[in-house]
């Protein structure tokens, strides 16, 4: 039984199951009393958040594999440890959960007004989910968090959720669900191919089943498992039809936490195991997955173009920029050291989950007051509200990929690495950066400047109170965040050099294996059907 004494206490432990610990104490002395369950809610939280950033600081970005390393026997007759570790693209990732953890109770701190209780501990238990996903080490528990985060979601969408909750619920659930057991069947014959056919008998860790050779037969089909899991989290096109009505059946938090978090695992998950698992196979699918992905840029950004419901206009901008994710993350490994496009994908995700994130709250904020979401029924709302304002034209901004914020440097990475893998794929998606400033900054007119001289709108804008101190609160990190990522990335880049690298490490030989022998690898693996 050992743990790392980097800082000097399981730290990764604390921050996951901190959550967990809230939840207790809320059950304990919470009941019947919104102050006190609302209160432990947001300490907990924080101090997860608090201890996330005291995780980036000691992180030696220079350090190769895994750190604050945890690891205890669990399942022994299985050999399933209780592993957890993180580098740098975990610990970027771990550190937006939590401060998108701590946004999410105070933006929800007086919006649901019915079985409250039971939403902040679901919120709490969706934490400890997503958090437990990025740390874990052991194949086995990480599958066990992937699993664990999908039912209080669940329960977000179904229980507190808008007219169709139960409908966007069961398509969320039955989606993410599918992906998951093919995930699990592969996880199965991995695991036992490298029991049959190695000294090192019976693992489930990640970093040791990451350093086997595998059969491309093998390859090829459990690439596939992992991949459609982990495409149908991100989602890619044509997997991302659960995500518009999940999006706009969830209430305000659930939709931060899908688009900041959940939306990530797919990423993630592609980073972790997919390639390092599988590098043969996923040579042999670059050129899929990019069309794919760019299709998924240029169709997203189209669908919010026509969109009238401003929550599902936000939703399909997250199937657009998520196509940078997954064409930055692939163009990556089809061209040697092209180590760009793979940073600039994980700057999206994390870029995009501070300013998707920030436009759902803000939308919520919109709902709140104007009891619509519909384009068409909203009109100067800048007059009222010029707080609201400023901090929506700033998210549309960095959404529309405005130089010197967040959401330009990762978006730039990603096309620059698919420039170098095709110029005219690299021209297609960068329409999509025009498409976004384009439905992003229409919708703002619309929305806060557009006097249609409609006699029914103009009155009801007048009487709307602008953001308040608590919900400014939750807004003015996500600036701070954008503005620093924009103005100086290496903050982030950093982290993302060393694990990045060990990535391309990995795919590399077999990159090379693929140029020489064509399509033969494919050719042998369909035969092997037969």
């Amino acid at each position: 039984m050992t743990w790392s004494a980097q800082i000097g206490f399981p730290i990764l432990s604390v921050i996951t199951f901190l959550p967990l610990a809230g939840v207790l104490l809320m059950l304990l002395f919470g009941r019947g009393r919104p102050a006190v369950y609302k209160v432990i809610s947001l300490v907990v939280t924080l101090a997860a958040f608090v201890l996330s950033i005291v995780m980036l600081v000691a992180l030696d970005t220079k350090a190769p594999g895994m750190q604050f390393v945890e690891n205890f026997t669990w399942i022994k007759a299985l050999n399933i440890h209780y592993g957890m570790g993180v580098d740098g693209i975990a610990a970027l990732l771990l550190f937006l959960t939590t401060l998108l953890g701590v946004i999410v109770i105070l933006g929800s701190w007086n919006y649901v007004k019915d079985r409250e209780m039971g939403f902040f501990i679901s919120l709490l238990l969706l934490q400890v989910g997503m958090a437990g996903v990025f740390c874990a080490t052991d194949l086995f528990l990480f599958y066990v968090f992937w699993e664990a985060m999908l039912v209080p979601m669940y329960f977000i969408i179904g229980i507190w959720g808008g007219p169709r909750r139960i409908y966007a619920a069961i398509k969320f659930f039955l989606f993410t669900l599918v992906g998951s057991l093919l995930m699990l069947v592969a996880i199965i014959v991995v695991v036992y191919y490298v029991k049959d056919n190695t000294a090192g008998g019976l693992t489930f860790n990640i970093q040791e089943l990451s350093r086997q050779v595998y059969t491309y037969h093998l390859q090829f089909w459990a690439f596939l498992a992992f991949f459609l899991a982990f495409a149908i989290k991100v989602p890619m096109f044509p997997l991302h039809t659960w995500l518009p009505d999940a999006h706009v059946e969830a209430p305000t938090a659930g939709s931060v936490i899908l688009a900041g978090v959940l939306l990530k695992m797919g990423g993630y998950g592609m980073l972790r195991f997919c390639l390092p698992f599988f590098p043969d196979a996923a040579v042999t699918f670059i050129p899929y997955i990019v069309v794919l992905s760019v299709i998924a840029i240029v169709y997203g950004a189209l669908v919010s173009l026509v969109q009238k419901d401003l929550k599902k206009l936000v939703a399909y901008s997250s199937v657009s920029h998520m196509g940078f994710v997954t064409v930055g993350i692939f163009a990556a490994i089809a061209v040697a050291n092209n180590a760009a496009g793979m940073e600039g994908a994980i700057l999206v995700m994390f870029s995009h989950g501070l300013l998707t994130g920030a436009l759902f709250l803000m939308v919520g904020y919109m709902y709140e007051r104007t009891h619509t979401r519909q384009i068409a029924d909203m009109a100067l709302l800048a007059r009222p509200m010029p707080i609201m304002a400023g901090f929506f034209l700033f998210f549309v901004f960095g959404s529309a990929g405005l130089p010197g914020l967040s959401g330009f440097v990762g978006e730039f990475l990603s096309l620059l690495g698919l420039f170098v893998y095709s110029h005219w794929l690299a021209a297609i998606a960068a329409t999509g950066v025009i498409l976004a400033a384009a439905y992003l900054l229409w919708m703002f007119q619309r929305t806060m400047f557009n006097d249609r001289g409609d006699e029914d709108v103009r009155p009801a804008a007048e009487g709307l109170r602008d953001l308040g101190v608590r919900e400014i609160l939750t807004l003015v990190p996500l600036v701070v965040l954008v503005i620093w990522v924009g103005v100086y990335p290496n903050t982030l880049l950093d982290f993302l050099h060393l694990p990045v690298q060990e990535i391309l490490h990995r795919v590399t030989p077999s990159l090379q294996s693929a140029q020489a022998h064509g399509v033969a690898q494919l050719v042998d693996a369909a035969k092997g059907l037969f």
